[in-house]
């Protein structure tokens, strides 16, 4: 059974305006992670053109950055204390 996503402001996010095209969003590439091991990442519904993508966290582990899969977009949800362990998200 489908659930609704929460109207819940902490799972919302805004997206900062257009993409930068000169920094590349290569989901593979983590220096402080091994050749075949798991990036983290997050759920993100880009509601700017309904589509569902992960974003991944970047190699300093202050944000999961990344971009609408369709209007590129720019995307980046800061990590810090106290935050969430929730995973899907929607960017307005």
């Amino acid at each position: 059974m489908a659930r609704k996503m929460s109207d819940d402001p902490a799972y919302i996010v805004e997206l900062s305006g257009s993409a930068d095209a000169t920094e590349p969003d290569n989901p593979t590439a983590d220096e402080n992670n091994p050749a075949g091991g798991q990036r983290r990442w997050i759920g993100v519904r880009f509601e700017c053109c309904g589509v569902y993508a992960r974003i991944y966290r970047n190699p300093n582990a202050t944000a999961y950055t990344g971009y609408c899969p369709r209007c590129q977009r720019r995307l980046s949800v800061p990590i810090g204390p106290g935050g969430t362990d929730q995973r899907i998200f929607r960017a307005q």
